[in-house]
């Protein structure tokens, strides 16, 4: 190459001054191959010497996009791959180990076995929280290449695990609902003993497990009537149960993972039982932690901050990951491992509820509830899986369209989707409702698939949620009118009102509810900010709720007494006459309604909690750098601009709320009268949440904060600490959403 030949640039007038041209040198590597490497460090200095101080150089192919995510290639600071530089002690692969006989693959105690599974299992539920395979599950060398290991429950136990990382990573890429921060699925082109079938890795796993329980069996104490034995046998007898039980936990497990992926649900069963077994075997386990070799710690002079085992080497795999920041990885300790695996094992199991649920509605609130308790990456994808996935789940084996036709059948009975209905025969009525059952059908199941990923991302994907139901509502609003006019003119008794808008406001509600309350959860709202959202929720949201399945439920009587009427009329009948009107009032959504009242009261009673604190002076003031009237709009405005995307409930302006929170502090009442108030209302929650004939945790939570926020109301009322001037506190560790007021 001629090094005096101008580079060839798009920018031909950054070279224009020949002094800047760099020197260039040419190494021959081969003879086909030239590199030409050029010193540009003190033409960077001379040019950078024009830049004043915080000054940038913007060009329309490097912006600050491109600024913050560029590192210094080998830095150890930020370059991943160096950090292997740093360490004096040599980093061996498994057959450079294998070689330098640093590490066993035969004859390997009971106390090597040990150790090493629990630190797999340790490797894998980290990996599980977020970090990468290379990171974690590959440092155990072992599993880079399992045939060379010629220990037989070691190699039985390594192909399991690989087999059983690789269906994990399938389950969670198949079903999509985590983010970055919760799972990575690179494999680094490792090998997952994609040669080994499923039968045969758990053939494997048996036969070794089967070798161990006899183990067991011979050492067990077979003395005639005596409670004796011998201190070594003993020891024999734990280590063989401590082995059998690891290697049965991987095999189990595994099955487990095998079974939740066959077609229509058939693999439900086998799957339960074998986390129940699981769960037998998970005591013993715990019990047995400290039986396996620890790792070492780490060297005196500090040049190595990673402990190791034997068979891990954590910066084996440091140049495999991309030259960014790198990430500290910790990996869980083996109680905590314990901890997460019992964890995950019961909510696995819960999974196999959902093949029991009558229809979406009770669909949408399992797959909420189950969301609560944040759970991991894992049973999310199982549960979505499981009931979504198509041509192979639950839901998957019907049409969506069908399932909505019946949950809204039994959610509001709508005369159009009555089938003794004839009235619609011959018209357009089937087409425009089945268009709009397949319009209904995305944002429905988006909202399953919304309560799979963590509930720091589900506030956002609620917005989204709550845009296609406003574009829905317009629809149901549309063929609600068309049946009405059919309807009307066919059978003027069966009018169909507003039965789809009344589905679809529904949900609509619920969106806007779930979206408000995850603020509380997520710490988003500052003390000052309570008394509008409380307010907005039980003026607004709960109000609206409440009101709307009401007339779900009156449409839901009509229908069913109009059918008995039907009925007795034709039997033509006096006794089935005077039977019907002896017959008591049904009431198929009473609880609900009663849940939502209760919810209501609560929030209610939190508003005027916060109005008399103010009035008392014990809220934490807010510290406005710029016009606190102006800055209490703009973040009225922010926390429900959402809201503004749906027609109905349309969205109340900060001049109404303004308005009505002024006309109710010029009200001539006490901080004493709002407190009775607040107790009131926190009461009447507690009654309607104890009246509830179902009853579950949350209840018992909620009832929890109603009771004592019931005695803090009235202990305030009475003037206790009235001259304290510090700030009242709102605890949410019993509860997220709904607090327990401290005065102090």
């Amino acid at each position: 190459m001629d090094k005096n030949k101008k580079p060839e640039s798009d920018d031909d007038d950054f070279y224009e001054d020949d002094e800047l041209l760099p020197t260039a040198t040419t190494t021959t590597i081969d003879a086909d191959i030239n590199f030409q490497w050029s010193e540009i460090t003190s033409e960077f200095e001379r040019a950078s010497r024009d830049l004043e101080l915080g000054e940038l150089l913007h060009d329309a192919n490097f912006g600050l996009f491109e600024a913050m995510s560029a590192i210094e290639m080998m830095d150890p600071k930020m370059d991943a791959g160096m950090l292997c530089n740093q360490t004096k002690r040599k980093v061996r692969s498994l057959e450079q180990a294998i070689d330098d006989k640093t590490i066993a693959v035969d004859n390997l105690t009971p106390e090597q076995l040990i150790g090493i599974m629990d630190a797999t299992l340790c490797c894998l539920v980290t990996w599980l929280e977020g970090h990468s395979l290379a990171q974690t599950v590959f440092t155990n060398l072992y599993l880079h290449n399992p045939s060379l290991i010629e220990d037989r429950s070691l190699k039985a136990f390594s192909v399991c695990a690989l087999k059983l990382v690789d269906i994990i990573r399938e389950r969670i890429n198949r079903a999509l609902v985590y983010e970055e921060e919760d799972f990575q699925p690179m494999s680094y082109g490792f090998k997952m003993s994609s040669d080994v079938s499923d039968a045969r890795a758990c053939g494997m796993i048996k036969e070794v497990e089967d070798e161990w329980s006899r183990a067991m069996k011979n050492t067990r104490c077979k003395a005639g009537g005596s409670d004796t034995r011998d201190e070594r046998t003993q020891t024999q007898h734990e280590l063989s149960t401590a082995v059998y039980a690891r290697l049965r936990f991987v095999r189990l497990f595994f099955s487990a993972m095998v079974a939740f992926s066959r077609d229509k649900c058939v693999g439900l069963d086998d799957a339960v039982k074998c986390l129940n077994q699981i769960e037998d075997l998970l005591p013993a386990m715990v019990n047995t932690l400290a039986l396996g070799i620890v790792p070492t710690e780490r060297s005196a002079d500090g040049d190595d901050d990673y402990s190791t085992l034997m068979g891990f080497e954590p910066l084996i795999n440091q140049r495999l990951l991309p030259p960014t920041f790198p990430r500290y990885t910790k990996i869980k300790s083996r109680a905590e491992t314990m901890e997460y695996l019992l964890d995950v094992t019961g909510r696995l199991k819960l999974v196999w509820q959902v093949k029991d649920i009558p229809n979406l509605h009770a669909a949408l609130e399992f797959f909420i509830d189950y969301s609560k308790t944040a759970p991991c990456v894992l049973s999310r994808s199982i549960l979505q899986l499981v009931y979504l996935s198509p041509s192979r789940r639950i839901l998957g084996q019907h049409l969506v369209a069908d399932v909505l036709r019946d949950t809204i059948r039994a959610f509001i009975a709508p005369p159009a989707l009555s089938p003794k209905n004839n009235a619609l025969n011959g018209t357009q009525a089937k087409e425009y409702i089945d268009a709009f059952l397949q319009h209904a059908s995305r944002p429905i199941c988006s909202m399953l698939q919304l309560c799979g990923h963590n509930r720091a991302r589900q506030r956002d994907k609620w917005v989204i949620i709550l845009e296609e139901l406003s574009g829905l509502q317009d629809e149901a609003d549309k063929v609600d009118a068309y049946l009405h006019g059919v309807l009307v003119k066919s059978e003027p008794n069966r009018q169909h009102l507003v039965c789809f808008g009344t589905w679809v406001l529904y949900h609509t509600l619920q969106t806007m509810i779930n979206y408000t309350l995850s603020g509380f959860e997520l710490e988003l709202y500052s003390p000052h900010e309570y008394q509008y959202i409380y307010w907005y929720l039980h003026e607004c949201l709960y109000n609206w709720l409440i009101s709307t399945i009401s007339r779900a439920e009156t449409f839901v009587v009509e229908q069913l007494e109009a059918t008995a009427g039907d009925a007795a009329s034709q039997k033509g009948g006096r006794q089935s006459k005077k039977a019907s009107k002896k017959k008591k009032k049904t009431r198929p959504m009473g609880q609900e309604i009663a849940i939502n009242q209760a919810y209501q009261s609560l929030c209610t009673g939190f508003y005027k909690a916060v109005v008399a604190l103010n009035m008392d002076r014990k809220m934490q003031e807010a510290k406005f750098e710029f016009d606190g009237a102006k800055f209490e709009e703009v973040r009225f405005n922010h926390r429900f601009a959402p809201f503004r995307h749906v027609l109905t409930p349309p969205v109340i302006q900060y001049g109404v709320y303004k308005e009505m929170a002024v006309r109710e502090e010029a009200a001539p009442s006490t901080a004493s009268d709002v407190y009775i108030s607040a107790s009131k209302s926190f009461l009447h929650a507690r009654m309607l949440l104890e009246c509830l004939t179902i009853q579950s945790e949350e209840v018992e939570l909620l009832v929890k904060v109603a009771k004592t926020n019931f005695v803090v109301m009235k202990l305030c009322a009475g003037g206790h600490k009235k001259d304290s001037t510090a700030a009242a506190e709102f605890d949410f560790t019993t509860h997220r959403m709904f607090p327990i007021i401290k005065v102090n």
